[in-house]
């Protein structure tokens, strides 16, 4: 009996020990499969492609209809994809409860031959790796593939489910910072010109870095071609944004893999062909100075230290004496000639500029002198005029009043920032001209001229349909979304409104009138100025009352133009009116009371009520009392898009009542050159309980 028991106490430990062994080994396993997939091994530990399967969904049987549509599409989809200029397929086959839904995706350096094999591949290879299950998605160079029996047409935007991966090298210490700097405008450029690609939606690039173990960076973007410009954009900016801080600082190279939008960037050329975009990168660092160490160690590295001493302050006094020679040559520069700018800048900023300088003989001849009958606006700072270059290519002119030392200040904020901003959705800078007593900005002409004109004419509005006026809101989200979050610089622009939108030949919306935009930090969110400049009316409450500025003081201005867009009515035009309550106060009792449709402006009318109620959505969200509660450009960009997604319900705005001065708003693209006038503000607060959680799709 006693043996027995001992005999059966040994089998119980023994079992426990078994089945405690193989539950560690279960932990291990799935430890490591968590760690595949959120944090990708070094580069050739795991070669492509990459796989994600979703068991969870349920699988197909061997000879069942769903395996028989996933075949079919097998067998149409490489040859859709490599026989399309965008080399881009999606379909489906088959009825529910077996319809099968794909996507493939070929890299756009690739040629149609490598896109049909590849693809043919990543069919066999799926069905092997995720054997039966009905969704799958295989990584791989160069194409990209997902099926599903979830319907993944019907949303564009979708990204979920990435790999990540990353070079396991390290930038040296001291290099890092300018190696991420220069890496960073390398992808984020990469990515606008992909997403400009209407036809591919793919870009790649290079930009020299001052990193002698990695003098250039080169990087490639890409989103399915049947993304809009915007949606591209807003999916790469996602990716980058918060791939980069997380897997990328310090990393010479690094890639995400997503089905909709993706990129990569290394330290060497791994696409074929020629970059298509190529930035202008620091010079190859000189090389090294420093003695060698040899037997006289300590002689030779005292003789460094004094050179490491001397030759900064022997070059300070050369460009003490240089800049000195410079000023006294300035001073007898006739004023004929071009001299430097009148402010001071920082040497990037007058290289940035130096390549625009135009002459002013150049300037006289497309505006006829400046003639009258050329002029387009006038504000407090100067007139604007239009002209015509003589290769015919048609300007707009803004030209500083010689009688007036404002707008200083403005003329170098705007002139700095549009030679460094480039986005289709921003007024191009094409030069700009300072000779003598004549200081003068050059852009590109716009034929529609100002959103205002247009919007708040009973005539022209007529033209002004919904898919015009939707355009328009959305170009101007993009180019409010480049500015804040896309752009190499990060920046507030706070004076934006109907006359600093202008429209060209097609009324695509371009932002102007940078003259009171204000530069950020990265990791800034807010300033404070005891200077308000903008127009009342578009002002954001905390900037108004308390002089606080951000990106969503902007959202505020943007959502007050949407609101005029919807209606067509200024925001100001009641104080001067019989009515004595203000725009956003009129719409929201309007949307409160379900009659919204009284205030749309005739030229909107026909047009879906859920369309219509969206975009007032928005843009009683944008102009919310808290700026925590109005919503960033990038989420504005997904609303107006998305088909599918549900915009919050909006609470109770602040109501600004303003008197303002009667004249009319007639200038076109120098409001930033006008004085900003006194305006008495009363506003009335107004208790917000509903909180905007900012989108991040996963």
């Amino acid at each position: 009996m006693a043996t027995a028991v001992a005999t059966a106490i040994r089998h119980r430990r023994h079992l426990a020990l078994s089945l405690s062994l193989r539950y560690n080994l279960a932990v291990v396993a799935l430890l490591v499969a968590f760690l595949l997939l959120h944090a990708p091994p070094r580069a050739g530990a795991q070669p492509l492609p990459w796989q994600l399967c979703n068991a969870t969904s349920g699988n197909y049987t061997e000879g069942s209809a769903y395996q028989a549509n996933v075949r079919a599409l097998a067998s149409a989809l490489p040859a859709n994809a490599s026989s399309s200029r965008a080399l881009f397929a999606e379909g489906a086959a088959g009825t529910a409860p077996d319809v099968v839904y794909a996507v493939a995706l070929c890299r756009g350096d690739t040629n149609a031959s490598s896109c049909a094999a590849c693809l043919a591949a990543a069919f066999d290879t799926a069905q092997q790796l995720c054997a039966f299950n009905r969704r799958a998605t295989l990584f791989n160079d160069p194409c990209i593939l997902r099926y599903s029996d979830q319907d993944i047409l019907a949303n564009v935007t979708d990204n979920r489910g990435m790999f990540v991966a990353w070079n396991y090298n390290n930038v040296s210490a001291a290099k890092v910072a300018a190696y991420d700097a220069a890496s960073g405008r390398l992808v984020n450029a990469t990515a606008d010109y992909a997403a400009a690609d209407p036809v591919r939606r793919f870009g790649t690039g290079e930009v020299g870095s001052d990193d002698a173990t990695y003098p250039r960076i080169f990087s490639l973007a890409q989103c399915t071609p049947d993304m809009s410009e915007a949606d591209c954009r807003s999916c790469l900016g996602d990716i980058i944004r918060r791939m980069t801080p997380k897997y990328f600082v310090g990393k010479p190279g690094g890639r995400v893999f997503g089905v909709r939008c993706n990129f990569r960037f290394e330290a060497y050329s791994f696409f074929s062909g020629r970059p298509l975009l190529q930035l202008s990168g620091p010079s190859p660092p000189p090389a090294n100075m420093t003695p060698p160490v040899t037997s006289e160690g300590r002689t030779r590295h005292r003789t460094g230290r004094i050179l490491a001493i001397t030759l900064p302050i022997a070059g300070a006094a050369l460009a003490f004496i240089a800049l000195t020679c410079f000023c006294f040559r300035r001073k007898r520069t006739p004023a004929n000639k071009a001299s430097s700018l009148p402010f001071s800048t920082n040497p990037d900023d007058i290289q940035s500029i130096d390549s625009l300088l135009l002459d002013l003989s150049t300037l006289r001849a497309a505006t006829d002198n400046f003639a009258d009958r050329n002029k387009l606006g006038e504000g407090g700072f100067g007139a604007v005029y239009k002209g015509v270059l003589s290769e015919g290519q048609e300007i707009a002119v803004k030209r500083l009043s010689q009688s007036s030392r404002q707008g200083i200040e403005e003329l170098k904020t705007e002139l700095v920032l549009v030679a460094k901003l480039r986005h289709k959705n921003l007024v191009s800078l094409v030069g700009v001209c300072l000779e003598g007593d004549e200081k003068l900005l050059v852009y590109e002409y716009m034929p529609n001229k100002s959103l205002d004109t247009i919007l708040f004419d009973y005539e022209k509005s007529k033209d002004l349909d919904w898919g015009k006026r939707l355009k328009i809101v959305s170009g101007v989200a993009r180019g409010l979304q480049y500015l804040h979050e896309d752009s190499q610089l990060r920046v507030v622009h706070r004076d934006l409104k109907a006359s600093n939108v202008l429209l060209d030949f097609d009324h695509n919306p371009k932002i102007s009138d940078f003259g009171l935009a204000k530069l950020f930090e990265w990791d800034q969110t807010q300033d404070v100025t005891s200077h308000i400049a903008g127009t009342y009316g578009y002002m954001a409450p905390e900037y108004a009352m308390r002089g606080q500025y951000s990106v969503k003081s902007d959202a505020f201005s943007f959502g007050v133009m949407i609101l005029e867009i919807v209606t067509g009515r200024r925001n100001s035009s009641f104080s001067n009116s019989e009515q004595s309550i203000d725009l956003l106060s009129l719409v929201w009792e309007h949307w409160t009371t379900g009659t919204i449709e009284e205030l749309l402006d005739p030229a909107m009318r026909g047009r879906s009520a859920d369309d219509l109620l969206k975009l007032i959505n928005i843009g009683l969200l944008c102009v919310q009392d808290n700026p925590a509660d109005r919503p960033t450009m990038s989420a504005v960009s997904v609303m107006l898009s998305s088909e599918t997604f549900s915009v919050q319900a909006p609470s109770r705005p602040t109501f600004c009542i303003q008197e303002t001065d009667s004249a009319a708003d007639t200038d076109l693209y120098s409001s930033a050159f006008r004085s900003t006038g006194d305006s008495k503000t009363r506003s009335v607060a107004s208790p917000n309980e509903v909180s905007l959680t900012e989108l991040e799709p996963r």
